[in-house]
């Protein structure tokens, strides 16, 4: 958050003057020069065609509501879109999306296929399978974009921070990725209402709102109170509201002029949301009784239906003439649609009921309720409306949970059965509904209340396959908050529960488990991890055919039972499962991309690696899967950094890390460092990569230290520093870490051969003979001859040389053919053959610039130069003219998909794919989609 005169990431000037509402537009205005002036910069920026984004921050009664009102008044020429988070709608899954969304839906046949299909059903408007929310949040950026083609769009979102936690995650994704479209999207939201890490928002550019100058906070004071006022205690008042325009406006109300004038009122320590809310309160309480039940019911009611308010009104004997008393308060407006004029003025006219009062209006708003078209508020009022236990207002909010997940909505179905496990009067089905609850509240992205319910489901009376069930959430959700040891005996214990009861579930629940040992890694112990396979292996029932689970079960937990080499078969039956897999629905995949991918590198299996994270990134993109999206991209990063092809690796790392902060997930920092490894551009980035090592391992993840050993000794080795890494990769070896060791083993052969070592590299190469042996792939018999051959001298050597390029040039692994082809340059210098270390090194350094590996790349130059061949740094590197964004859409485009197809598979616009293809034609210098391959080809 900005603080002070500062400029925020948009270059928006903060500032410490407000914008409140009154009904005096002059007074509203009152000391807003810089806030408008930023609303209309925004505006204007909107209608030329480049899209804004804007969050207004600030405390309750700041001024921010005013500020939207003045952004809507100014927004001639725009069609204006609106929403308002609501407090007792925030269970409502797509329930603020809906409502911005709402006017628009004349638009909704020139979406795509599957984002119309998804957005209906996330509506309601269909049925159909859940939806990813990411999906529906790229059919809410195609509707935006719709209708911004007939005139600008400005859309406001106030009170953001009572909206369902669905459609600020929704809109979030949006305003990230508007870019080219003539849209203006602002949010207003309480700055205290969510912790940084819980807010959809942050990072977002924002104006943080704050309490008036002490000169205009006096003005504002005196316009609202008679008569004159002691200067000191003037002065208290200003102070203490802090400049708040709504406290300064409303404090004094309800206060004799003897209290005013004198200071005589009781002080009041509550925080100042609770001091405005009680002055609202007081205006409230003076009015008729009738009143106040009008004003409870319209607090009720979410969305402000006037029509439904007038029926309710008539059920309760509320007579027309009870509306009169709050309009003429200037509490609310009774038109069209009913506005409070304050959510605070809502919150206070619903807490200042009893809870009888409360009871019957959301009974009579049940009763009133169209079951067809809104049956998630009829439900949820009958719940508000319950007295006791009630199996049949229950059993209807579970059967509104199954609805909204239908619809993606997961949020609200954890609402929805956490409400209804309370209201469920039998102990049997309270627990099975506490289990479900914790389920979808857990999967809806909510451990901590996960828990609590996984607390409440133990007390009921379960089945033992339910029992086995929540034992198995109960692990994953101290997995996902902490991915190491600590899950460990929850997972197991939950696996042989299940074992009982549910073979296959027992079989996932060890997956899981094992999976966990692995990225606890040395963290668990020397024996940890040997020990849980175990456990594992004693999964019950046989593996089913059809399961690619059930293979990765085996072949993992014998691999670290009795070995790498006694479990390669079996890992490799499984890997090939997953490719099978991948020919049909690819669901395993998606689910165990986890773990099956660094499984296929540790078997060096580099067709498998490149198929499962290729699959995974298509299946990814065409369903809209952004939660799984990041993983697959930074997998398939990974390929190709492994090909050599660092700028394309560079693109996904930056998509993945693009979505990662859009989704507000975990980042994901492995491949980054990869790069950055094999770049070595800076002896710097060990220091860096020491850091993120040292982050994981806070949170349990004991793999990460094996990993980044392996990224120093690459670094190290990159720039000759042998004896460095050799130690980074005897670190990395100390424990067997799934991938990361045999790929150090590598390392430290090299490290101990060159760094004159040889009894540490013998003793490296017997344990990657077995491996590499085990695997019989091109790329392990590949680094294995190379690395015999460091070891080896005259014919034996020069002979294991040229085979292990020979199977190098089989593969993808163009990086460890480039470094064999350095290796062997070297060992042919030493040995006086200088042609044939010419041609070896220069073969390697070409590859090696072109990939943008520079210290490897400056190794090779440095031998050529011994040589006696001159070489200038540098000499074949081309920066690309394109940024990593205008090449990907460059190489669609070359490949012939339209605007909207690309713009689906970046979640992007189609109007931000032209933006950027107008750039890419300028700078490519060419006029016609046509001439795109040859001109990224040439360029």
């Amino acid at each position: 958050m900005i603080e002070g005169p500062a400029v925020d990431r948009a270059g928006l000037p903060t500032s410490a003057a407000v914008l409140m509402s009154t009904d005096d537009p002059a007074r509203s205005l009152l000391g807003r020069r810089a806030e408008t002036a930023v609303l209309d910069r925004l505006l204007a920026d909107a209608r030329s065609g480049r899209s804004q984004v804007l969050v207004l921050r600030g405390e309750a009664g700041i001024g921010k509501s005013a500020l939207v009102e003045h952004l809507v008044e100014s927004a001639s020429s725009c069609r204006v879109a609106r929403a308002v988070g609501v407090e007792s709608q925030m269970e409502l899954a797509f329930a603020g999306v809906h409502q911005l969304c709402a006017p628009m839906m004349t638009h909704l046949d020139r979406l795509p296929g599957p984002q119309r299909d998804a957005l209906a059903v996330a509506f309601g408007l269909s049925s159909g399978s859940v939806p990813d929310r990411f999906m529906v949040g790229l059919a809410v950026l195609s509707l935006l974009a719709e209708a911004a083609e007939e005139r600008p769009l400005v859309c406001v979102v106030d009170d953001a921070q009572w909206l369902d936690r669905v459609s600020a995650q929704t809109l979030a994704f949006v305003a990230r990725r508007l870019l080219a479209e003539p849209v203006a999207l602002v949010f207003a939201v309480r700055g205290e209402a969510l912790a940084p890490d819980d807010d959809p928002l942050t990072g977002l550019p924002e104006l943080v709102v704050r309490g008036l100058r002490d000169r205009d906070a006096g003005a504002l004071l005196d316009s609202a109170v008679p008569g004159r006022l002691d200067e000191r205690v003037r002065d208290r008042i200003i102070a203490e509201t802090r400049g708040n325009p709504l406290a300064l406006l409303e404090l004094p109300r309800g206060l004799t002029p003897a209290e005013l004038a004198g200071g005589f009122a009781q002080p009041d320590a509550r925080p100042l949301a609770g001091q405005i809310e009680q002055s609202f309160l007081r205006r409230i309480e003076a009015l008729p009784a009738a009143t106040q039940r009008l004003l409870l019911a319209a607090a009720a009611e979410p969305v402000g239906d006037a029509a439904l308010l007038r029926r309710v009104a008539q059920r309760l004997a509320i007579g027309p003439d009870a509306a009169g008393p709050a309009e003429a308060a200037g509490l609310v407006e009774f038109g069209a649609q009913v506005r409070f004029r304050h959510p605070l003025v809502r919150s206070a006219a619903y807490r200042s009921a009893g809870p009888g009062d409360r009871r019957d209006v959301h009974r009579a708003l049940a009763e009133l309720t169209d079951p067809e078209s809104d049956p998630d508020r009829r439900a949820w009022h009958r719940a508000h409306a319950a007295v006791e236990p009630d199996e049949a207002v229950a059993a209807e909010l579970e059967r509104r949970a199954d609805q909204a997940q239908a619809r993606g909505g997961l949020a609200a179905a954890a609402a929805f059965l956490r409400r209804a496990t309370e209201l469920t009067p039998d102990p049997d089905w309270r627990g099975a509904r506490a289990l479900a609850a914790a389920q979808a509240t857990f999967e809806a992205g909510a451990p901590d209340a996960a828990l609590e319910l996984v607390a409440a489901a133990e007390m009921g009376v379960l089945d033992e396959v339910r029992r086995g069930r929540l034992a198995r959430l109960r692990g994953q959700i101290v997995f996902a908050r902490r991915r190491g040891g600590e899950a460990l005996p929850l997972l197991l214990d939950a696996a042989a529960q299940l074992a009982r009861v549910d073979d296959g579930q027992a079989r996932e629940a060890y997956l899981e488990a094992v999976g966990a040992a692995i990225f606890a890694g040395r963290l668990n112990g020397p024996d940890g991890l040997r020990e849980v396979a175990e456990s594992a292996r004693a999964a019950p029932g046989e593996p089913r055919a059809a399961r690619p689970a059930d293979a990765l079960l085996g072949g993992l937990a014998t691999r670290f039972a009795d070995g790498h080499v006694a479990g390669a078969p079996q890992v490799k039956r499984a890997l090939e499962a997953f490719r099978r897999d991948a020919e049909h629905t690819g669901d395993d995949i998606m689910r165990w991309l986890w773990l099956a991918w660094p499984a296929a590198g540790d078997m060096w299996d580099d067709e498998a690696w490149r198929e499962l994270s290729t699959h995974a990134v298509r299946t990814a993109r065409e369903t809209g899967a952004l939660n799984y999206l990041p993983l697959a991209l930074s997998y398939r990063a990974a390929v190709h950094v492994h090909a050599g092809e660092f700028d394309v690796a560079s693109a996904l790392v930056e998509e993945s890390e693009a979505i990662t902060e859009a989704t507000r997930n975990s980042p994901l920092g492995y491949t980054s460092l990869l790069l950055v490894a094999w770049r070595g551009e800076d002896l710097q980035a060990a220091e860096l990569i020491g850091a993120q090592v040292h982050r994981a391992t806070t949170w349990g993840e004991g793999r990460a230290i094996g990993l980044g050993a392996y990224l120093t000794a690459v670094l190290h080795n990159g720039f000759g520093q042998y004896r460095a890494a050799m130690a980074d990769a005897e670190r990395a070896c100390e424990h067997d870490d799934l991938m990361a060791f045999g790929l150090s083993l590598v390392e430290l052969v090299e490290a101990g051969a060159r760094g004159d070592a040889p009894d540490a590299a013998a003793a490296a190469l017997r344990q990657l003979d077995e491996r590499a042996t085990a695997s019989g792939t091109d790329w392990a018999l590949g680094v294995l001859a190379r690395s015999r051959a460091l070891l080896s001298d005259g014919p034996a050597a020069d002979r294991l040389y040229r085979e292990a390029i020979e199977r190098l040039e089989r593969t993808k692994i163009a990086v460890h053919l480039a470094r064999t082809h350095l290796v062997y340059g070297e060992w042919l210098r030493r040995e006086g053959r200088r042609l044939d270390a010419r041609e070896q090194l220069r073969t390697a350094y070409e590859m090696l610039n072109r990939f943008g590996a520079k210290a490897f790349a400056e190794r090779a130059r440095r031998e050529l130069t011994a040589t006696g061949e001159s070489v200038h740094r540098g000499a074949v590197e081309a920066r690309p003219v394109l940024t990593v964004q205008e090449a990907q859409i460059a190489r669609l485009a070359g490949d012939g998909k339209t605007n909207t197809e690309i713009g689906a598979e970046l979640f992007i616009s189609p109007r931000t794919v032209e933006w950027h293809l107008r750039k890419v034609f300028t700078k490519l210098g060419v006029d016609s989609r046509r001439q795109l391959r040859g001109a990224l080809i040439d360029n």
